[in-house]
C-alpha cells in the first residue's frame, strides 16, 4: 500500500528525472570536430588561393623556369653563398630559355627570377604540410567527423598530384627550344588548382551546418537553379583554362584593340599553325580569339541564369545570383582593360584574381540553391 501525501507535501524530489532532450540521431556520432576542421580547411583554402597568385605572378615574371631541378627535401633551401649562387645560375644558363632568350642576362637579374619560382615551390611545400599536420592531428585525436576522412585524403591526394604536374610543366620547358612552359600543361595545372580550390570551398559550407539541417535543405533544393548554376560553372572554369593558354603563350599581348583583333573579328592569320590541331593550343590569334569568344557566351548565359534566379522564393539564392552576374561582368570590363594595355603583369594579375572570385561565386551560388537555408524563404 501506498504512503498517503499530504495535499500540501513538496513532492518536487520525488519526481523522476528526465534526460534532457537531445538532437537527432543523425547527427549523433558524426559531428566530430566540425568547426575545427572548417577552420583548418579555411586557411588551406586562403594558401591555395595565395598559391594561385603567386603562380600567376611567376609567370607573369617568366621566372618558371630559373630552377632547372625538382628536389622535394634539398630544393626548400635556397643559396647561401656566393658559390651556390653561380652553381643555380650555371644550371640555368644550361637552359633553352638562356641559350634562346635570356643570353647574357646578369646574376642580380637571374636572383630575381629565382626567389619567384622558389617562392612558389615553397609555399607548395607549405601547403602540404600545412594539410598534412591538420590531418594527423585530427585522426590521432579522432575528431574527423563519421565518414570525412576520405574526403580529406581526397584533398591530400589532389595536392600531391598539383606538384607532380607543377614539374611536369616545368620539364617541357627545359628541352628543346622551349623557351616557356608548354601552354597546356600550365592549362592543366591551373585547372587542378582551381579544382582544388572549389573542393575545399564545398567542404567548409558543407561543415559548417549540421548533417540534419543539411538533409532539411536538400529536400528545399531549387534543382533547377543549381543545375544551371552548376552548368555556368563549368563555362567559366572551361574560361580559366582558356585564360591559361592565353598566358602560356603571350597571347594577351598581340592583339590589343577591341572588340576587334588587328581590325579583324577572327585574325586572318588564326588558322596559319599545322597540324591544323595546334592552332588551337599554339596559335596567338586563335588562342586570344577563343578566350574572347568564351567570354561573352559566359556573360550571357550568367545573365540568363541572373532572369532565371528571379523565380526564386528564396532571398539568398537571388542574392548569390546578383554578385555572380556582378563578378562575371566585372572580370569582363578587367578582361576588356587587360587586352588594351597589353596585358601588363599588374593587371594581368588582377583579372587572374578577379577569376578566382568569379569561381567562388558561382561555386556559392550552386550551393545556395542546392542546400537552401529556411530563414531565407
Amino acid at each position: 500500500m501506498s504512503k498517503k501525501r499530504s495535499i500540501f507535501e513538496d513532492v518536487s524530489n520525488d519526481t523522476p528525472k528526465q534526460d534532457t532532450p537531445k538532437g537527432g540521431l543523425i547527427d549523433q556520432g558524426r559531428s566530430g570536430a566540425r568547426l575545427g576542421v572548417s577552420i583548418w580547411l579555411l586557411i588551406l583554402f586562403a594558401l591555395v588561393a595565395v598559391m594561385i597568385v603567386v603562380g600567376g605572378l611567376t609567370r607573369l615574371t617568366d621566372s618558371g623556369l630559373s630552377i632547372t631541378e625538382w628536389d622535394l627535401v634539398k630544393g626548400a633551401i635556397p643559396p647561401t653563398n656566393d658559390y651556390a649562387w653561380a652553381m643555380a645560375f650555371d644550371k640555368y644558363k644550361n637552359s633553352p630559355e638562356y641559350t634562346l632568350q635570356n643570353t647574357g642576362m646578369m646574376l642580380e637579374e637571374f636572383k630575381n627570377i629565382f626567389w619567384w619560382e622558389w617562392g612558389h615551390r615553397q609555399l607548395g611545400r607549405f601547403v602540404g604540410l600545412v594539410w598534412a599536420v591538420g590531418f594527423i592531428f585530427f585522426a590521432v585525436t579522432k575528431r574527423i567527423p563519421k565518414g570525412w576522412a576520405p574526403r580529406l585524403l581526397f584533398i591530400g591526394f589532389l595536392g600531391g598530384l598539383q606538384g607532380a604536374i607543377g614539374w611536369w610543366m616545368v620539364s617541357s620547358g627545359l628541352t628543346g627550344r622551349m623557351v616557356d612552359v608548354a601552354s597546356y600543361r600550365l592549362a592543366i595545372h591551373l585547372g587542378l588548382a582551381f579544382v582544388i580550390l572549389c573542393s575545399i570551398a564545398w567542404l567548409i559550407w558543407l561543415l559548417r551546418r549540421k548533417e540534419a539541417e543539411l538533409l532539411q535543405a536538400r529536400r528545399q533544393a531549387d534543382t533547377m537553379l543549381s543545375r544551371l548554376g552548376k552548368v555556368l560553372l563549368v563555362l567559366a572554369i572551361a574560361q580559366v583554362l582558356l585564360g591559361a593558354l592565353v598566358a602560356g603563350i603571350d597571347a594577351g599581348r598581340g592583339y590589343i584593340d577591341w572588340p576587334m583583333m588587328n581590325g579583324e573579328f577572327l585574325p586572318s592569320e588564326s588558322f596559319d599553325y599545322t597540324p591544323f590541331w595546334t592552332n588551337f593550343f599554339e596559335n596567338p590569334a586563335l588562342v586570344q580569339f577563343n578566350h574572347r569568344m568564351l567570354g561573352y557566351i559566359v556573360f550571357l548565359v550568367s545573365i540568363w541564369v541572373w532572369f532565371k534566379s528571379r523565380a526564386s522564393a528564396l532571398r539568398s539564392v537571388k542574392q548569390a545570383f546578383d554578385w555572380v552576374l556582378v563578378a562575371v561582368f566585372g572580370q569582363i570590363v578587367l578582361g576588356i582593360g587587360t587586352v588594351l594595355y597589353a596585358a601588363p603583369w599588374h593587371i594581368a594579375i588582377v583579372h587572374q584574381i578577379g577569376a578566382i572570385f568569379v569561381i567562388i561565386l558561382m561555386l556559392r551560388a550552386c550551393f545556395v540553391s542546392t542546400y537552401p537555408k529556411a530563414q531565407s524563404l
